[in-house]
C-alpha cells in the first residue's frame, strides 16, 4: 500500500511516499525550518510524488501527524491530509507525531526516552517512552520544570533547547529525531478503521479575538426601527 505521509507540528515540513507493506520510502522530502506551511505543502507533495514517478491516483491512503503542535501549522497539514482522502476517496489516519518521533530514533530498543519538541512561549511538547511504548504525555511545560522519574537512556530534543532541561539531564545521549514518512507510517494503525482526526493542540491558539472598540462619541445614535 502506497501512503503520502505529512507532517506540520514542527517548524519542519514532512513529506513522503512510502511502501507500507515494506516500510521502504519511495520519496521524501523535508524542508527545515520552514515558517510557510500553507504555502509550500502542496507543491511539496506534487514534487515529491514525482520524485517518486508515482500520482497522486496512485496513492492508497494519507497519514498525518497530528501534533503536539502550534495551532497554525498543525492544522495546514491536517486539514490538506483530510482534503487528498476525500478528494481520492482512500482513507486518512492521524497519529501523534511525538510517536513517529520516538520510532525514527529506536526508542523501542531503549529502556526509557524522552521526547520532546519546540512549544514555543518557552516551552516544550513532550512524552516518555518505555521500550517504544508512550508512558506519559503528550503534554506541554516548562522544559526547565520537567520531571522524569527514573534514569533515562536518551532525549530527543531541539538543539536550540537542550541548554533548557534541568541540569540533571544535561549528560543524558541527546539526540535530533524528526517524525520521518517512515515512522508516521509506521505508527499508524492500519488494521482498524481510521478514526476522525483530532488535533493535539495542548492549549489555546496564540491568536486571540480582538476586543471591540469602544463606539466614538462623534458617531450619532442612528434608529433603524
Amino acid at each position: 500500500m502506497l501512503v503520502l505521509a505529512l507532517d506540520t507540528s514542527t517548524p519542519d515540513l514532512i513529506v513522503g511516499i512510502v511502501d507500507s507493506a515494506t516500510g521502504l520510502t519511495r520519496a521524501e522530502t523535508i524542508i527545515e525550518d520552514t515558517r510557510a506551511h500553507n504555502e509550500q505543502l502542496t507543491p511539496t507533495v506534487q514534487k515529491t510524488l514525482s520524485d517518486a514517478s508515482l500520482n497522486f491516483a496512485d496513492l492508497d491512503a494519507v497519514v498525518v501527524g497530528c501534533g503536539p503542535g502550534p495551532f497554525t501549522g498543525l492544522r495546514v497539514g491536517m486539514v490538506s491530509a483530510a482534503s487528498f482522502g476525500d478528494a481520492l476517496g482512500v482513507p486518512v489516519f492521524g497519529v501523534c507525531s511525538l510517536d513517529a518521533i520516538a520510532h525514527n530514533i529506536g526508542a523501542e530498543k531503549l529502556e526509557h526516552a524522552l521526547v520532546a519538541t519546540d512549544a514555543r512561549r518557552r516551552e516544550i511538547y513532550w512524552a516518555t517512552y518505555r521500550s517504544g511504548q508512550r508512558e506519559l504525555g503528550p503534554d506541554v511545560i516548562a522544559p526547565a520544570s520537567i520531571a522524569i522519574d527514573g534514569d533515562l537512556d536518551a532525549i530527543s530534543i531541539p538543539e536550540h533547547l537542550m541548554e533548557k532541561l534541568p541540569e540533571e539531564l544535561h549528560t543524558t545521549t541527546m539526540l535530533k529525531g524528526k517524525p520521518a514518512p517512515a515512522s508516521l507510517v509506521a505508527v499508524a494503525d492500519f488494521s482498524t478503521e481510521p478514526q476522525p482526526l483530532v488535533p493535539l493542540y495542548l492549549r489555546r491558539p496564540d491568536a486571540k479575538e480582538p476586543k471591540p472598540k469602544p463606539k466614538s462619541a462623534a458617531i450619532p445614535e442612528v434608529d433603524l426601527s
